[in-house]
């Protein structure tokens, strides 16, 4: 090889001041000279050198941000608050697709009463889905990300509040669209809403009490030996459910309310401390 790199270009190249397209040339000319190499290693200031592959290795060790995460803070969201919603355990595919999933069947089922009859079936495993996401997204027996919000410096109680609007902002949202897809009963296809946000607020105030995964549990039983019962007494097919009327609308907002109210008193007892809320 005739040419060589000369010294007072690989002291510009050294500084980061080589202008193109002497640079381009250099760059092309020392990935294959072990000579200018070595030359240049001469002229670097090693200060420099080490703290350019500092910022290397931080560049390669920092996490791959998700999709979801950059939309996140495109629109506004805190890093860190972005990271952590992105983190969340329901926010995936198998949950989301699961939940779809379920709509569908509900919807379905829907579609096939008979006229006059209500959608049973979706008006009472919709409320249940924000339930399941917001248990499966806290706690350490179902978090696998569970270790890392412990360390978090973050009150617990906030934490839950985040995975907890993200997602009832996604269960709720799905909910919504399914009912779209029942436009034969109108308004009374949004009758889950109401015993959704019971049930989420509810589970939420006893999960001091009984733990993530337990407090959920109790509810969603809670639930269905409200529906059966609701079945066993009402008068015919055409008639809806207790919680579904207008009486137990009402008293599902009352519900809401009160947990709602109870959660926020018991705020502080949601910093966790080895897998317990206390």
């Amino acid at each position: 090889m005739s040419w060589h790199v000369s010294e007072e270009d690989l002291r510009a190249y050294a500084r980061g001041e080589l202008e193109t397209p002497v640079l381009w040339s250099a760059d092309a000319h020392l990935t294959s000279c072990a000579r200018c190499r070595g030359a240049l290693a001469e002229v670097s200031d090693p200060v420099v050198l080490d703290a350019g592959w500092d910022r290397l290795d931080a560049e390669l060790d920092a996490p791959r941000t998700g999709l979801l995460e950059r939309l996140l803070v495109r629109i506004g969201v805190a890093g860190h608050t972005a990271r952590l919603l992105a983190a969340t355990p329901v926010l995936r595919r198998s949950w989301l697709g699961a939940v779809v999933a379920v709509l569908l069947l509900s919807v379905a089922a829907g579609h096939s009463v008979r006229g006059g009859e209500f959608p049973t079936l979706f008006l009472a495993l919709a409320p249940l889905l924000p339930l399941a996401g917001v248990a499966l997204s806290y706690g350490p027996a179902l978090d696998p990300t569970y270790e890392m919000t412990v360390v978090a410096p973050m009150h617990g109680f906030r934490l839950l509040m985040i995975r907890t609007v993200a997602v009832l902002g996604v269960a709720l949202g799905l909910n919504g669209l399914a009912t779209l897809a029942l436009p034969a009963y109108g308004l009374r296809g949004l009758a889950w809403l109401l015993p959704a946000l019971a049930l989420t607020a509810t589970g939420l105030a006893l999960t001091p009490r009984l733990g993530p995964v337990l407090a959920p549990s109790l509810v969603g039983g809670a639930w269905i030996g409200l529906l059966l019962t609701a079945d066993a007494l009402r008068t015919g097919a055409d008639v809806p459910l207790a919680p579904f009327t207008v009486a137990g609308q009402g008293v599902a907002a009352v519900v809401a309310a009160l947990a709602a109210g109870l959660l926020f008193l018991l705020r502080d007892r949601f910093d966790l401390f080895q897998g317990r809320a206390v």
